[in-house]
Formats: C-alpha cells, structure tokens, sequence
C-alpha cells in the first residue's frame, strides 16, 4: 500500500515536473534578438547603391526578414524573405541561424527615389511561441540621396582623330565627380589631373579602335553614386579601311616557329598537331599576350616621360604596315583571320634596336607571339612594343632615352625573317605608330591642347 503511494506521488510529480516544462518552454522559449547589420557600398544614393545586409539569430532560426526604403510617407518593399524555423518544442532539428541579403537601393531599383534623404530599414521578426509573440526588430540607416550627374564640360577644340589613331581632350568635372574619362567602342581611356591647371580640369589620351569604322566616342564622368554625364565631343573622325594581306602558312615555317613558343609559353597546351598548335599559337596565345598588355598599361605611370616625337628604326624599310587584316592559308585552305598591328621593319641581321622615345622599361622577356621583346612605358598609358628580338640588352625598371639600344632584331616568336616589330599602344589597345613618328601631329594635335603642362620639344 505504501509502494502504491510512492509510486503514484512519483508520478504526480513527473507529470507535474512535465507541466511546468512545457509551460516554461511555452513562455521563455521565443527566438533571441536578431542582429542586423546593414553595410551600405558608398556613403550616399544615387543610380546605383549596393548594399549588403547581414541577420543572424543563433538561438530559434530566422522567421522572416523585410527590407524597405522609406522616403517621407512613402515605403517601398524591396525583399521579403520568409525561412523555415525550429519549433518552441523542438530542441533540435534545423534552421537558419543567418542570411546574407546583397540589394541595390539606387534610382535603377527604385524608379520613385527622389533627391533628399532615404531610409533603409530592416526588419526581422522573432520566432514566438503560443503563449508568446514577441515583437519584431528593426534597424534602420538613413543616406542622403544625389540623383544629379558631375557637371562636365570640355576645354579643348578641334578633335580630330582616324580610325586605329590617338588624340587627347581636355575638360573640367565637377566637384562630385570619383571618376572620368573617354568610352571609345568597349575601350575605357581614363583621365588624369591636368598639371599646372585647377583642381577640377582633366586630360585624356584616347585612340579610335583600328577595327571600327563608325566610332561612338564619349567624354565621361561620374560620381560616386553612380550618377553619369557624358557628352560627344570629336570634330572629326577619318575612317581608314584596313588593307588585307594573304599569308600562305608552310609545314617548314610551322616547325620553326612553334616548337619555341611552346616551349617558352606555359599558358598554352600541347594539341599533339603542328598545324592545331600553330593556329593555338596564332589564336588563344595572340589574345592572352594582348590581355596581358592591357593589363601592364592599368600600371604605366601617371606623368609624361617623353617630350620628343617617337623616332623610327634607322633605315628601317616597311616589309608590314599597322592594322593589315591579315588571311592565313595553308595548302589552298583558309585557316585563320588575323589582324597584324604594328609595323615591321627591316635592315640587316641583329642590328641594333633603338627606344623609340625616353621611358622606362616594364617588360623584357620572351613574349608569345612576339618572341624576345621589350615594352618601354611613357607614361599615361603610352607604350611602346619591340617585338621577335635576337637579344635583349635592358631589364625591367630600367631607365631608357631615346636612342639607347634595346637589343638587336630576331626573328623570336612568329616571325618569318629577321626584322623588327614595332607598337603603339595606348592604354593596351594598338594604335597607329605613323602618328607618333610625326612630330607635327604630336605639337598640334597634342601639344597644343596640353600646353606648359606638356613641355615638348622638337
């Protein structure tokens, strides 16, 4: 009788340790306080504001996050996220104790943002139980909102420029502006302080790409929220067709050229096939040494090296001009479509290459299809290009003049005889090296527009 008892005051007890569980789980088992963090990419508005927010809650999961922009009266709903959360009840199982939700808030997203000041909240609601509901949490980030674009005008005149050829622009940004400089085709020419001048005054160096015969070419500046002006600004533009060449390709030049430039060229793979490796060569490693160009002219640096014209190879005869469309053959069939961009000069075996112009030297070294070459910066994007060298007598760093030799022609890389290939380039983009050889063009087509910030002597 006695055990009877016990073992029912037991239960009584059990049950009402389970009683007040329950009751307890009912009542303090709600979700924790979400943390929010809300990270903004700039400090204001504008066409384009990215941002990047952050909930984390460890404790229930997430139930449901809102992200609005709010402006006056006025809210707009940009996501809504809902998430599948652990109940009170359950101790264990799943759920997402974060989420990262990357938006953008700007005049693109949000076609009813107006000039003045916006709001970005967030909020996020706690997982309840049902006893209890707590309330959401909300975190907010006020930014100014600027939808008007730098102001910009130019400051120079008559621009004249031909297809596969340079000029330079000058123009004054405003105040706002983070950055700015010339769009020609996909090509981006960016713009540098103006030495000698005010604050807000630019310079550009751009080219017309040698493949487009129709430019579209704008002076541009933007802020840093995204907002945009630009404007045309060329006077006149001189189409200037390529000429077209055939290159009948031999199994005797294949074997020459190709086995070096495998050799020396890591970033391409062995087809097993002579003629499948030369049109990789020709191809794929052509692009890659160009990328590789655009690349080096993002570090060429911001000042001018050169205050001469670009002198030509001594007694160099012209065996190849700049921007030939060139059609490879090989027994009869077309194989490849290329386009040659530089001159090759000739004179006599390993004779001496010259600098072109004062610089500094930033590549020299085996270079793909150019063989032994050498890349002299000039600054602001201006490079010069010598290409199929026998040696090389400079190295990286290294400051050169005019004049001062570089090594000798070769015939390195796909080169069919010994002569030299010469580069302009521009930003990374091949132009037309006739103009730099002319010291005319250079004083009035750039000198004048540059003036004592540009101290060129002939």
């Amino acid at each position: 009788m006695i055990e009877e008892r016990r073992s029912l005051s037991l239960g009584v007890f059990l049950l009402l340790v389970l009683v007040l569980a329950f009751f307890a789980l009912s009542v303090f088992r709600v979700g924790g306080v979400p943390e929010i963090n809300i990270a903004p990419a700039m400090s204001v508005i504008g066409k384009r504001s990215p941002v990047k927010i952050e909930v984390v809650e460890p404790r229930r999961g997430l139930i449901r996050v809102k992200v609005e922009l709010i402006q006056g009266d006025k809210s707009e709903v940009l996501v809504i996220k809902t998430y599948s959360s652990r109940s009170w009840l359950n101790v264990w199982g799943a759920k997402n104790i974060r989420d990262t939700i990357s938006l953008d808030v700007g005049r693109e997203a949000v076609p009813s943002l107006k000039a003045g000041t916006a709001v970005i909240r967030v909020t996020a609601d706690r997982a309840g139980t049902w006893l209890r509901h707590p309330d959401p949490v909300a975190q907010e980030v006020s930014l100014p909102v600027r939808l008007t674009p730098p102001s910009l005008q130019t400051t120079s005149t008559q621009v004249y420029v031909a297809q596969g050829g340079c000029e330079v622009v000058t123009y004054r940004v405003g105040e706002s502006a983070v950055r700015d400089g010339v769009r020609s085709g996909s090509w981006w020419f960016p713009g540098y302080p103006l030495p000698g001048a005010g604050k807000q005054d630019r310079f550009a160096f751009f080219a017309v790409p040698y493949d487009i015969s129709e430019p579209d070419v704008r002076l541009i500046t933007e802020d840093g929220a995204g907002n945009a002006a630009e404007m045309p600004f060329i006077d006149k533009f001189f189409p200037k067709p390529p000429h077209r060449d055939t290159i009948e390709v031999t199994d005797a030049f294949m074997a020459k050229v190709v086995p070096e430039i495998l050799s020396q060229s890591q970033e391409i793979q062995d087809r097993g096939n002579l003629l499948q490796n030369y049109l990789a060569i020709n191809g794929e490693l052509r692009k890659k040494n160009g990328d590789l160009l655009k690349e080096l002219a993002a570090k060429s640096k911001s000042d001018f090296l050169w205050n001469k014209p670009f002198e030509m190879m001594p007694n160099g005869k012209v065996m190849s001009a700049f921007a030939d469309r060139r059609t490879y053959q090989y027994k009869g069939r077309v194989i490849d479509h290329q386009d040659h961009l530089g001159y090759d000069l000739a004179v006599t075996r390993q004779s001496p290459v010259p600098s072109a112009n004062d610089g500094v030297v930033v590549s020299a070294q085996f270079f793909g299809i150019f063989g032994n070459a050498v890349l002299v910066d000039h600054g602001y994007g201006i490079m010069s290009l010598y290409g199929h060298m026998s040696s090389i007598s400079v190295s990286v760093g290294q400051k050169v003049v005019r004049g001062d030799i570089l090594g000798k022609t070769g015939e390195t890389g796909l080169a069919g005889g010994d002569h030299l290939h010469f580069t302009v380039l521009l930003q990374g983009l091949p132009v037309n090296p006739v103009e730099w050889w002319d010291g005319h063009w250079i004083r009035d087509r750039i000198a004048k527009k540059l003036g004592p910030s540009f101290p060129f002597g002939e």
